[in-house]
């Protein structure tokens, strides 16, 4: 099914310019950007790297600059199951299902990663994607970023999975939560429930963020209120995008079921409403949210809204108090494993 651009403050599909050189008033530029809702295609990850440059390419045509990708859209997100978990125990078809769900993650770096970047350079878009990677045998939820040069930028590991995401998926540390300064504005990324650890928040305001992305898999109607908070509080425009999900997008019973539920879900039956929405600085919607299907969700953002917005409030600035309140963020990689050789081989390098 086509997409088409949804609840978008955009009046036509004229490509706008960004001045890539940075130009002296960065204020001055506006970027179009478009949040994409729309489904995985589940345990089939080369199919659903068709659709997302299918995606892509259509929103490139509109004219967009930034795209943002769901939580999870490659490897997808496995809403309804327990991967035959209780405690003290997992069961045999638990075990395999999270075999086939590793199997589906994608290597960071790795050919898939390769793949998303061509498609970042051919259609000349910033590209935040969300990710289920594989490393070794631990999954963790990604979201990776990438530039119009085709370069992958480098990723961010979400750092507190949610309930029983904590038995599938690592946990993520302070090396991989970045936010890179390009033309566009600084740009960086929390996933779905840690955007509201309030801590985690604050590093990110500290980093300069300005195009906050919000990938996610809440598709209630008190996420609205989250996005709209972050926006007011980091003076920001805020981007969540979250995947619009149906019975039939998901593997059939017995391959794939929803736990929790007294009868099988029909297939057309609606199992994720999305809600993607983009917003202001100053808390205004400026397309979304929607709960109709999948589409291309787009809005021009004018990045002199964020100076205005910090006149009135600039939570690491002017109306910060660090005489009174820090935050100290450890940004360093935690490794479980270190090997002395390695240490004094680097030792005996430096001398």
């Amino acid at each position: 099914m086509a997409l088409v651009p949804a609840s978008t403050s955009v009046e036509s599909p004229v490509i706008a310019e960004v001045d890539m050189g940075g130009g002296s008033d960065p204020s001055s530029v506006t970027v179009r950007a478009t949040v994409v809702q729309a489904s995985t295609v589940f345990y089939d990850t080369p199919a659903t790297l068709d659709k997302a440059e299918r995606l892509i390419a259509e929103a490139a045509a509109y004219g967009s600059q930034l795209v943002v990708f769901p939580e999870a859209f490659i490897g997808g997100y496995p809403r309804g199951s327990t991967f035959g978990v209780t405690i003290g125990s997992r069961s045999v078809k638990g075990r395999e299902e999270f075999r086939k769900y590793h199997a589906a993650a994608i290597d960071v770096p790795g050919p898939e990663v390769d793949r998303l970047a061509a498609m970042a350079g051919k259609y000349k878009v910033f590209l935040v994607m969300g990710v289920i990677e594989r490393a070794g045998y631990t999954l963790y939820c990604t979201v990776l970023f990438f530039d119009p040069q085709g370069l992958y930028l480098g990723k961010h590991r979400k750092l507190m999975p949610t309930s029983l995401e904590r038995v599938i998926w690592g946990f993520g540390d302070g090396s991989t939560v970045p936010v890179y300064e390009t033309p566009l504005g600084k740009i960086g990324a929390l996933i779905c429930w840690e955007n509201r650890m309030p801590l985690l928040r604050t590093a990110l305001y500290g980093k300069g963020i300005e195009i906050y992305c919000a990938p996610t898999a809440d598709a209630r109607d008190v996420w609205q209120a989250s996005m709209t908070h972050i926006a007011l509080e980091g003076g920001c425009f805020v981007l969540s995008a979250n995947q619009f999900c149906r019975r039939k997008d998901y593997p059939p019973p017995p391959d794939y079921v929803f736990a929790g539920v007294e009868d099988e879900p029909p297939p057309d039956s609606v199992v994720c409403a999305g809600g993607s929405v983009i917003i202001s600085p100053f808390g205004a919607v400026l397309a979304g949210p929607n709960y109709e299907g999948e589409a291309l969700i787009s809005a021009d953002l004018d990045l002199g809204e964020i100076v205005r917005a910090k006149f009135d409030f600039d939570v690491v600035g002017h109306y910060s108090r660090p005489e009174v309140l820090t935050l100290t963020v450890k940004d360093h990689p935690q490794n479980p494993v270190s090997f002395a050789s390695a240490a004094k081989t680097e030792n005996s390098q430096k001398s």
